[in-house]
């Protein structure tokens, strides 16, 4: 009788676990995050792309066939000797420099990180370039050290020619430091000399573009140059990403003509040209925040 009583009770505790797992639904295999595509239960608003857009923001190709468009010229330029708040750390060899006021603060912040690790003889060369200076150097250096006016990154003011005050750029402590950390900041070395073949541009260890987070990540994780990267994403069309604390997803999307995306609302972003065709619209979230 007793043994009865046992397996009824034990047949019943079975019973009982399955019915609860059944309940539960199937386990998640594989940790999959839910992309910003595959959201469902989160509002979206809708935002207006037009084919000016292709032409302006910080991932824009500017080279030997691509031009820069006036709509991609930073709108926030600033004389960097008239803004003291922005001039630590660092000297200018000329005091006439000009750059992006947003991109001169993360010049800032990187500067700052590098006096941390003891790397602090920091000159500024170049930055922002108006169409007269970028003639006049390019008459006399020429094609082989210079671009013509409208084809040259230093015409959109987000491109940065940083030297040592020590020793040339391949050989000074400053020019190891950036290589190895600027991408921390959103700075790129533009043209590697491992590219040439690609960017169409000799080795300039001095020459920085800033195309912000993750991008700069994502480079130099995969050894990208941006020419490498856009046609990355052309061809991916949607990637996502986590770096510093943020979910991340980059959508590429052509454009012909003006179209309507949509974005979740709860999610920052920023939408950038890539002055080809194409517009690339990054979103983000910070990780706490997705995981509530």
């Amino acid at each position: 009788m007793k043994k009865r009583v046992f397996w009824l009770v034990m047949l019943l505790l079975f019973g009982y676990i399955v019915i609860q797992k059944i309940a539960d639904g199937p386990p998640n295999v594989g940790g999959h995050t839910e992309t910003l595509g595959e959201a469902t239960e989160v509002e979206h608003q809708s935002i207006q792309i037009t084919k000016d857009q292709i032409y302006q923001g910080d991932l824009l190709l500017v080279n030997k066939e691509y031009p820069v468009h006036e709509a991609g010229v930073k709108n926030d330029v600033v004389r960097l000797s008239e803004n003291e708040e922005l001039l630590q750390g660092y000297r200018l060899q000329d005091q006439r420099i000009e750059v992006s006021e947003s991109v001169a603060k993360k010049f800032l912040e990187m500067i700052k990180a590098a006096q941390q690790d003891n790397v602090s003889h920091f000159i500024l060369n170049s930055g922002y370039r108006g169409k007269e200076e970028q003639d006049q150097l390019y008459a006399e250096m020429g094609p082989a050290y210079a671009m013509p006016s409208g084809y040259s990154e230093h015409n959109v003011g987000s491109a940065l020619d940083i030297g040592s005050t020590q020793m040339k750029m391949e050989r000074a402590p400053e020019g190891k430091w950036l290589e190895d950390y600027s991408w921390k900041y959103g700075f790129i070395l533009r043209y590697p000399k491992d590219k040439v073949a690609i960017t169409g541009t000799e080795f300039e260890p001095w020459h920085f573009r800033y195309v912000g987070l993750p991008h700069s990540a994502i480079m130099k994780q995969n050894n990208f140059s941006l020419e490498e990267y856009l046609d990355y994403l052309k061809d991916e069309r949607r990637i996502s990403v986590t770096n510093d604390g943020k979910i991340y997803e980059i959508n590429y999307y052509p454009v012909d003509q003006e179209m309507t995306l949509k974005v979740p609302i709860a999610r920052n972003y920023e939408i950038s040209g890539d002055n080809m065709g194409g517009v690339i619209v990054t979103s983000y979230v910070n990780k706490e925040r997705r995981s509530e």
